[in-house]
C-alpha cells in the first residue's frame, strides 16, 4: 500500500503565524491587563463619584430642612411672638407664608396648649384648637424644637411637621410654641434639576419606613402608598451604613444598575440615586471601545510587518520551489531566473542548478528511449489488434456456419420425416374425397374437416419450407434489376385481401441494384404479408422506394395496424421468436440475413397504435446499362 505524503505548511505562513505569536500574544496579555485594569478603575471611580453625588444631595435636604427650621426658630425668638400678641403673630405668620411658600399651614400654640393663631393655604376651617395633650406639643414645650415624619398634606403633597419654642428672649422664658406643615415638593424639584430624564438618572429621597420623600420623576411621589422597588428598599434599609454603593439587579425588569445612598443627618432619611450600568459605565466602555481599536490598529500593523518580514525571507525559497515544480514537470527550458542572496539559500539554488542540467541531459536520453519504444508498442498493438479482429470474425463466421449447418440439418431431417406422413394424409385425404364425391348424399361435416385437413397439411408444408429456406445457405444469384419495374411486378402478384389498401410511391429515380431476386422477393413478400396479418379488419400497406445517402437505395413496408411495443421491437430479428399463436418466427430473420447477404442493413420503427415501417437499405449500382423497353 502506498504511503500518502503528509502535506506541510508553507514557509510563508510559519514564519507569519510565529512572528504574529511572538509580537501580539504579550501584547494581547498585557493590553488585556491594562484594559480590564483601567476599566475596573474607571467603573470604582464612578461608582465613588455617584456615592459623593448622594451625600451631597443628602447634605442639600438636610440644609434645605434646616433652613426652613431656623426660619422658624429666629420668628420665634422675636418680642412680638414672645408679647403673645395676637395681632401681631398673626401679621408675622402671614408675612412669613408670604415669603416661604413651602409653609403649607403655620400655628400658634401657647402655653396652656390653646391655638391662638392658625393660617394655612388649603384651610377651610379656622377654629382654634386644643393641644394641651398633644405629644407634639409636650415633646416641643420640654426640648425646644421638634422635625415631624413624612405626612400626606390633603391626601396627596408630601409634607412635615415642624415645632419650635417660642421664647422671650428678655427672661429667656418659654412663653408656647410654633408649629408650622411645609410642603417637601420642591425637593421633587430640586431631584428634577440635578438629574434630568436625558441623563437616564433617577433620584428618591425616602424616611425610615421606605416611602417616597422627594423624586426626581415628580409622578412617583403622588402615588398612593408611594415607594421604591422592594428589592432596593430591601438594600437600603437593612443597611446601617451611612453611606454606600454598588450594582445591584432590578428583580421587577432584570435591568443592571448602579446604586448610591447617604443618609441625611438628623432626619434618619436616604437619598437614593440609581443609574442604569450602560449609562454609568459610557465613558468605561467608550474608553474600552478607543483602547480595542487602538489594538486592532496595532495588530493590523503588526500583521503588516510580519507580511513584509516574511515576504523577505520566504520569497528567494518560493523562487527555488518554483524552479524545482518546473523541474519535476520536464520543463528543463524555462525555468525562472534564480537571484539568490550570497548565503545558505544561494548555495543551494546554485546545487540545483547544477542538478537540473544533469537532469536536462539524462531526461533527454530517457525521453528518446521512450519514444522508440512507444513506437515499437504501437506497432505490436496494431498488429495485435488486427490479428484479434480478424480471428474474432472468422470465429463469428464459423460458428455462424456451424449453426446454420445444424439447423440445415435438422431442417432436413425433420423436412423428411415430416413430409413423409404428410403425403401419406395427403392421398388418404384425396382417395376419402373420391369415395364421397361418388355418394348422392355427402355429408356436410365430413366435406368441412376434409377441407380443415387439407389446411393443416399445406400449413405444416409452409412451415417446413420456411425452415428449410432459412437453414440452407446457397449462393447468391445476383442479377441487375430496375427497382422500379421489380416492385411493381412483386406487388402485383401478391395477394392482397379485399380489406388491405396497397399505396406505392416509388422513388423518380428508379434506381439500378444488383440482387437475387428470389431471395429480396422473399425478404419482401415476407414484410407485406406480416404487415396484412396485423390488420383482421382493414389497413394500408405503404410500399416505398427513395433514395438515400452514401448511394443506397431505401425500400419501405409500412403499415397501419397496431405497432410493435419497444420491449419486443429489440428482440424481433432473431431466429424463432414470433409474438404470433402460430407460426416459426423464421419470417424476419429471413428478412434481416437477406438483407445481410446483400451488404445491407434493416431498420424499424413503430409505434404502438398508430404502425410499424421496415426499411431494407441496398447499394446502388453507380453507371447502370440503360432500361431495356418494356413489351
Amino acid at each position: 500500500m502506498t504511503e500518502v505524503p503528509k502535506r506541510r505548511g508553507k514557509l510563508f505562513y510559519k514564519f507569519l503565524i510565529i512572528f504574529l505569536i511572538v509580537s501580539l500574544v504579550p501584547l494581547g496579555i498585557v493590553g488585556y491587563y491594562l484594559v480590564n485594569l483601567s476599566q475596573i478603575t474607571l467603573n470604582k471611580a464612578i461608582s465613588r463619584d455617584q456615592e459623593a453625588l448622594a451625600v451631597g444631595f443628602a447634605d442639600t435636604v438636610s440644609s434645605y430642612i434646616i433652613n426652613f427650621r431656623n426660619v422658624l426658630f429666629d420668628a420665634a425668638h422675636l418680642e412680638d411672638f414672645a408679647s403673645m400678641n395676637t395681632p401681631k403673630q398673626q401679621a408675622l405668620v402671614s408675612h412669613i407664608m408670604q415669603l416661604h411658600a413651602a409653609f403649607l399651614e403655620i400655628s400658634v400654640v401657647d402655653a396652656a396648649g390653646q391655638e391662638t393663631v392658625r393660617l394655612g393655604r388649603f384651610v377651610h376651617d379656622t377654629s382654634m384648637r386644643d393641644f394641651s395633650n398633644d405629644a407634639l406639643f409636650a415633646k416641643v414645650m420640654r426640648s425646644g424644637e421638634f422635625v415631624g415624619g413624612l405626612e400626606k398634606y390633603m391626601g396627596s403633597y408630601p409634607a412635615i411637621t415642624m415645632g419650635v419654642q417660642i421664647v422671650n428672649p428678655v427672661t429667656n422664658q418659654a412663653m408656647g410654641v410654633l408649629l408650622a406643615k411645609m410642603s417637601l415638593t420642591a425637593l421633587s424639584s430640586l431631584l428634577k434639576t440635578g438629574f434630568p430624564e436625558a441623563t437616564h438618572t433617577q433620584a428618591a429621597v425616602i424616611d425610615s419606613n421606605g416611602f417616597l420623600i422627594a423624586h426626581s420623576n415628580s409622578k412617583e411621589i403622588y402615588k398612593p402608598d408611594a415607594k421604591l422597588p422592594d428589592d432596593v428598599l430591601k438594600v437600603l434599609l437593612q443597611n446601617d451604613a451611612r453611606t454606600g454603593g454598588g450594582e445591584l439587579i432590578l428583580e421587577s425588569t432584570g435591568e443592571r444598575v448602579l446604586g448610591a445612598f447617604a443618609e441625611v443627618t438628623e432626619l434618619g432619611w436616604v437619598v437614593y440615586i440609581q443609574r442604569s450600568v450602560s449609562v454609568a459605565y459610557q465613558a468605561s466602555d467608550d474608553m474600552l471601545k478607543r483602547t480595542w481599536r487602538m489594538m486592532l490598529v496595532v495588530t493590523v500593523f503588526v500583521l503588516f510587518l510580519g507580511y513584509a518580514v516574511s515576504l523577505v525571507i520566504t520569497q528567494p525559497i518560493l523562487a527555488l520551489r518554483e524552479a524545482a515544480i518546473k523541474l519535476g514537470e520536464g520543463d528543463f527550458d524555462y525555468l525562472p531566473d534564480l537571484s539568490m542572496p550570497n548565503d545558505e539559500i544561494g548555495e543551494l539554488a546554485h546545487t540545483f542548478m547544477q542538478m537540473s542540467e544533469s537532469l536536462k541531459v539524462k531526461t533527454a536520453e530517457i525521453m528518446s528511449a521512450k519514444t522508440e519504444l512507444e513506437r515499437l508498442n504501437r506497432s505490436l498493438e496494431n498488429r495485435v489488434e488486427a490479428r484479434t479482429r480478424e480471428l474474432r470474425s472468422a470465429q463469428d463466421e464459423l460458428i455462424k456456419k456451424e449453426r446454420l449447418a445444424a439447423i440445415g440439418q435438422m431442417a432436413s431431417v425433420v423436412g423428411h420425416e415430416i413430409r413423409n406422413p404428410l403425403a401419406v394424409i395427403n392421398n388418404s385425404i384425396y382417395y376419402i374425397k373420391t369415395k364421397t364425391a361418388a355418394q348422392p348424399n355427402q355429408e356436410p361435416k365430413v366435406i368441412k374437416h376434409i377441407a380443415i385437413i387439407e389446411s393443416e397439411i399445406r400449413q405444416a408444408n409452409g412451415i417446413i419450407d420456411e425452415i428449410l429456406g432459412f437453414a440452407r445457405t446457397r449462393e447468391l444469384n445476383p442479377k441487375l434489376v430496375h427497382l422500379n419495374a421489380y416492385l411493381d411486378d412483386l406487388t402485383m402478384s401478391f395477394p392482397v385481401p379485399p380489406h388491405i389498401e396497397l399505396v406505392k410511391h416509388l422513388a423518380p429515380e428508379n434506381p439500378t441494384v444488383n440482387i437475387d431476386s428470389d431471395e429480396m422477393a422473399q425478404a419482401l413478400r415476407n414484410l407485406i404479408k406480416n404487415g396484412i396479418e396485423v390488420m383482421p379488419e382493414r389497413g394500408k400497406i405503404f410500399v416505398r422506394s427513395e433514395m438515400s445517402a452514401q448511394d443506397m437505395v431505401r425500400i419501405d413496408v409500412e403499415d397501419t395496424g397496431p405497432g410493435i411495443p419497444k420491449e419486443t421491437l429489440e428482440k424481433i430479428f432473431a431466429p424463432f421468436f414470433t409474438t404470433k399463436a402460430r407460426g416459426t418466427g423464421l419470417g424476419l430473420a429471413v428478412v434481416k440475413k437477406v438483407a445481410d447477404r446483400h451488404k445491407g442493413r434493416v431498420e424499424v420503427t413503430s409505434v404502438v397504435g398508430q404502425g410499424t415501417c421496415f426499411r431494407i437499405f441496398i447499394p446502388v449500382v453507380q453507371n447502370p446499362p440503360p432500361p431495356a423497353p418494356r413489351r
